[in-house]
């Protein structure tokens, strides 16, 4: 008998050979690899924000560590966190959850697999609107679900109507994911948007909703984004609220997301996440508790922040000849047309067929960073960031529009 080499692979499992690392942070990867090579690449395509995490929320991770808090906590987040996760619903949706329907985890992302795992079977369906966090499609498909991609143009103003909703749901839909405000898009929905999906939901009721949050607080108009559970509290049964402490408060790398939901599903995910990655961070979660029970006023300042940025950067990315775009509602992103870029070439020849041709291009030869349409399932488009410096806004505008002129 043979034996094996040292160094041979073990057999992958198909379900992981299937999926693609995130393409966000390929993207990071690969720009920080030219940077490292002393290229000056501008990231546009970050989910990170330009802003500090609150000195007063850096100030309880402190005093937590010099205390000794430094053990591991409950899998599902201490009881001090998920009593301010709890008032944080409370006060800023009017839902009331007992601590037993919450779980603490590391990142929202890991909220919305673990709910995943623990309720999909070989071939169940997950009803996503596109343009999409590319992630969801590639979680279900982890999980053995099936994705149902439903198009959600910019005419619809790149929201789910009740008919394309429920056109969509099949005897094997699971979930529908709701992103709210959506990402990669900025569009915010409405409270009445939200009453005409539930009404939908409320005739399907083996069909679950996925209500992902993390930037409900991001919005230009108004102060957060609403929630199905709140809009509908008869889908609250049924509803997995998730969101997390990333984006409003610029804790990032801390990774602290949390879900709210009934406390049977909840059990499981607190299973799973027992098995897998234990407890978040003590030491985050002692920072993330301030965070929800301090001052809030910061956020509505560095709202108003990046709606000047918003708008700056709407305004040089419209004057790039090819691209075109609307101020989004939420989120610090731009959904950019590059349609009129499409069928071009470069100066050394190369056609620009699609948007990921056109990212490439524009790394390639204007040192910009960023996130082709089509891993968000809208194309011909782009993603870019306006959450970055003032001047790094003002240099991105002017390689984006040279980087358009070039092209013939």
């Amino acid at each position: 008998m043979t034996a094996k080499p040292l160094n041979a692979m073990p057999v992958l499992s198909p379900r992981v050979s299937a999926i693609q690392p995130s393409p966000a942070s390929v993207l990071r990867r690969r720009a920080r690899e030219l940077r490292g090579a002393g290229r000056d690449i501008i990231e546009m395509s970050s989910g990170n924000l330009d802003f500090a995490t609150p000195d007063h929320v850096i100030a309880a991770a402190h005093d937590a560590a010099l205390r000794g808090d430094t053990r591991y906590t409950d899998v599902d987040g201490t009881p001090e966190l998920k009593q301010a996760v709890r008032a944080a619903l409370q006060r800023d949706h009017g839902l009331d959850y007992a601590t037993d329907e919450i779980v603490i985890t590391n990142g929202s992302t890991q909220a919305l697999f673990n709910a995943l795992l623990a309720t999909l079977a070989p071939g169940d369906e997950v009803i996503v609107p596109a343009p999409y966090w590319a992630p969801y499609l590639d979680q279900v498909r982890l999980v053995g679900g099936e994705p149902v991609v439903v198009p959600c143009p910019q005419n619809n103003g790149f929201k789910l109507r009740p008919e394309d909703l429920e056109a969509a749901i099949t005897a094997k839909t699971r979930w529908l994911v709701i992103n709210n405000p959506v990402n990669p898009s900025g569009a915010v929905y409405r409270r009445d948007e939200l009453a005409e999906i539930a009404a939908v939901l409320q005739r399907y009721p083996d069909v679950w909703i996925m209500a992902d949050g993390l930037y409900e607080q991001i919005v230009f108009e108004g102060d957060r984004a609403p929630t199905l559970a709140a809009i509908e509290p008869r889908l609250k049964p049924r509803t997995l609220t998730v969101s997390g402490l990333a984006k409003a408060y610029a804790m990032m790398g801390w990774r602290i997301g949390y879900a709210a939901g009934p406390a049977a599903l909840i059990r499981e995910m607190i299973k799973i996440q027992s098995q897998t990655t234990s407890c978040a961070s003590s030491i985050s979660q002692a920072a993330a508790i301030a965070a929800l029970d301090g001052p809030q006023d910061l956020l509505r300042e560095r709202i108003a922040i990046l709606r000047g940025k918003r708008d700056r950067f709407v305004a040089l990315v419209n004057d790039c000849p090819g691209l075109s775009c609307a101020a989004p509602e939420g989120t610090f992103y731009l959904l950019v047309s590059c349609a009129g870029v499409i069928g071009k070439r470069a100066p050394d020849g190369t056609e620009i067929g699609s948007d990921r041709d056109f990212a490439a291009y524009l790394l390639q030869n204007a040192d910009l960073a960023v996130f082709p349409g089509e891993d968000s399932g809208v194309s011909p488009a782009i993603r870019v960031s306006f959450a970055n410096p003032s001047a790094l806004i003002e240099e991105s505008g002017r390689r984006l529009k040279r980087a358009c002129e070039a092209l013939r």
